[in-house]
Formats: C-alpha cells, sequence, structure tokens
C-alpha cells in the first residue's frame, strides 16, 4: 500500500514526523486533501487544524497558526509559523 512520508515543523521546533495515509489542510484558497499519488503542490497554509491518519495508530491533530506545505513524490513537508500537537498525539519519529 501507498503511503505518505510526512514532515512537521514549526518555525522554532520539531512538531511531528511518520508515514500516513492521508492528510487534511486548510489552505488560503480552501480546504485539502493529499492521498498518495498526489500531484506536486505549493500551497500557503491557512490557520486552523491539520487532520493526519497515520498508517497506524489514531488520527493526529495539530492546530497552526499558518505557513506553507508542499507536496511531491508522496513527501508532504509543513512548516509552520506555530503549531502544537493536539492533547492526545504524541510527538513521530525525526
Amino acid at each position: 500500500m501507498a503511503e505518505l512520508e510526512v514532515e512537521i515543523v514549526a518555525a522554532d521546533h520539531f512538531v511531528w514526523s511518520g508515514a500516513a495515509k492521508m492528510v487534511k489542510a486548510r489552505t488560503s484558497d480552501g480546504e485539502i486533501g493529499i492521498l498518495p499519488g498526489h500531484s506536486p503542490l505549493l500551497a500557503i497554509l491557512a490557520e486552523g487544524e491539520l487532520a493526519i491518519q497515520p498508517v497506524s495508530g489514531d488520527r493526529i491533530a495539530v492546530v497552526v497558526d499558518g505557513g506553507f506545505f508542499s507536496v511531491d513524490n508522496d513527501r508532504v513537508v509543513i512548516v509552520a509559523d506555530n503549531a502544537k500537537l493536539g492533547e492526545a498525539a504524541t510527538a513521530g519519529t525525526r
């Protein structure tokens, strides 16, 4: 099964990384869902919540204050101005 390689960093700290089935985010143009095989993309990240469905485990929520994200070759890189994992989430591997 194809999967996404996801990395999330804030301006001053590492937030989360790992394998995921899906990433949902809010951009300046609206909400977007990223699945494996998505075409390359560079977008401005709007304030709100990112939703990540890891390959194993429960859904992860990350609250962000803006930034940008890129998608290329099943790799999703999210650089946020500020980011905080939801209460139930734990930091992934780096």
